[in-house]
């Protein structure tokens, strides 16, 4: 079996949080329920999938007689055995960027603060096989190319039925060319800034240059957000080589805090859209 997915995670965590509020043992668990407790363990763990039926009991046990919480539950459960169009790319990109695509996929929203980079969400093809080709540095050009096409197609979230509600806060220095051999791309990227920011579900603020010290001097962070419960609420962290997930309730909480800082330190909507617009009136 694989590394469990986060959605799994969620749904163990969630299940030993209610077997631990109503004051049962495993054993006690598995006595009432006719489940190895190891099973039961294992469930909890996300290392097994939980049937249905197995599910209802558990939630019967624990008292969970809300019918949105079951179905919820229910539905992450389901989720866990779900193969998204990116599995097509699994050779290339790790099981935390698939995990990421995933959420991406369910999530309701994302609240994200990006210091160096533009979100990957809102990037130019053009300007994602520049970044990927600078920070990517044992890929090869074919890897590339298709590290390229999952980035456009994870945008597909924002044009959906129901499409995920975006809101970056994207520090000025990021907007910035830094490449003068290819002026028009960043150019070209600043404009879909602009074109982004005009659909209602997504809101783009500008962290500027000259602000005080703030909390996101310690690094990215996206936040991402679901119908059901903000229990379920995950932040995304990621760095050159590696990327971690926080899931603990408490923490997500903290994080959701931080942006709030971050979007009160950051420049109206309209002051945001006229300097992206200066910064593009800027490249010659």
């Amino acid at each position: 079996m694989g590394e469990p997915t986060v959605r799994k995670r969620q749904l163990g965590g969630e299940l030993r949080r209610r077997r631990e509020a109503v004051g049962l043992k495993l054993d006690d668990v598995a006595a009432r329920v006719g489940m190895p407790a190891s099973k039961i363990s294992r469930i909890e763990q996300a290392r097994i999938d939980v049937k249905p039926d197995d599910l209802d009991a558990l939630l019967d046990l624990y008292n969970v007689d809300e019918p949105a919480t079951r179905d919820v539950l229910h539905a992450i459960a389901r989720h866990g055995n779900v193969r998204g169009w990116w599995q097509t790319y699994r050779d290339i990109i790790s099981p935390a960027y698939a995990d990421l695509i995933s959420l991406e996929a369910d999530a309701k929203s994302m609240r994200t603060y990006q210091s160096t980079l533009i979100p990957g969400l809102l990037q130019t093809a053009a300007y994602a096989r520049a970044t990927l080709e600078a920070t990517s540095m044992t890929a090869t050009s074919a890897e590339v190319d298709a590290l390229v096409e999952v980035r456009m197609a994870r945008q597909s979230a924002l044009s959906r039925r129901e499409p995920l509600e975006l809101w970056a806060v994207i520090h000025e220095a990021a907007l910035r060319p830094r490449v003068r051999s290819h002026p028009q791309m960043m150019k070209e990227q600043l404009q879909w800034l602009l074109d982004k920011q005009s659909l209602p579900h997504v809101s783009i603020q500008v962290l500027p240059l000259d602000a005080p010290p703030h909390v996101g001097m310690s690094g990215r962070f996206a936040v991402l957000s679901f119908p059901e419960t903000a229990d379920l609420d995950v932040v995304y962290l990621e760095n050159l080589t590696s990327a971690l997930y926080v899931e603990d309730p408490a923490e997500v909480s903290r994080y959701g805090s931080a942006f709030e800082r971050l979007r009160a330190a950051a420049l109206p909507f309209d002051e945001s859209a006229d300097l992206i617009e200066q910064l593009k009136e800027q490249i010659k």
